[in-house]
């Protein structure tokens, strides 16, 4: 793995999350109902921090080897749905159109741990904690879309 590598897919990973700056959660957000067990405020940032650092790891350690195509272009997919969900959830206030975009996210999500895990097992595991991470958010997101029959699109 290169430092080189490294950086480019942290800055991939943190433009990802520079969509939650640009798209706050707000009133709206905080006005919605959400189950008892949605995780405190403080937690999102830091696991996502916690999480790009380890996707970045992940992808810089397969990037130069060989056969590892499918787990780059699983690990492009997952970051483009992971950026895209953000505004529509947030900044579109689409709650069924999040809830589309994040099973998509989960399943990709899945397939590039697969994917990573045949390639090194080091960097596979270090995308389960994001598989755990988008199982709650879905479940949270699905939550949140029952629960609010009237703001649904």
């Amino acid at each position: 793995m290169t430092y080189i590598l490294f950086m480019v897919f942290l800055l991939a990973c943190f433009a990802a999350g520079a969509t939650g700056a640009l798209f706050p959660t707000g009133s709206w957000y905080e006005g919605l109902k959400k189950p008892g067990w949605t995780p405190p405020n403080w937690l999102f940032p830091v696991a996502w921090t916690t999480l790009y650092f380890l996707m970045a790891f992940a992808a810089a350690r397969v990037a130069m080897m060989p056969g590892s195509g499918l787990a780059l272009a699983l690990w492009a997919l997952q970051i483009a749905l992971n950026t895209l969900w953000t505004p529509v959830f947030f900044g579109l206030r689409r709650l069924r159109a999040g809830m589309v975009i994040l099973s998509l996210l989960w399943v990709s999500v899945v397939a590039c741990t697969v994917a990573l895990w045949q390639l090194d097992w080091i960097a596979g595991l270090m995308f389960v904690p994001y598989v755990a991470w988008v199982s709650v958010a879905a479940a949270l997101n699905l939550s949140v879309l029952r629960l609010n029959p009237e703001v649904v699109d």
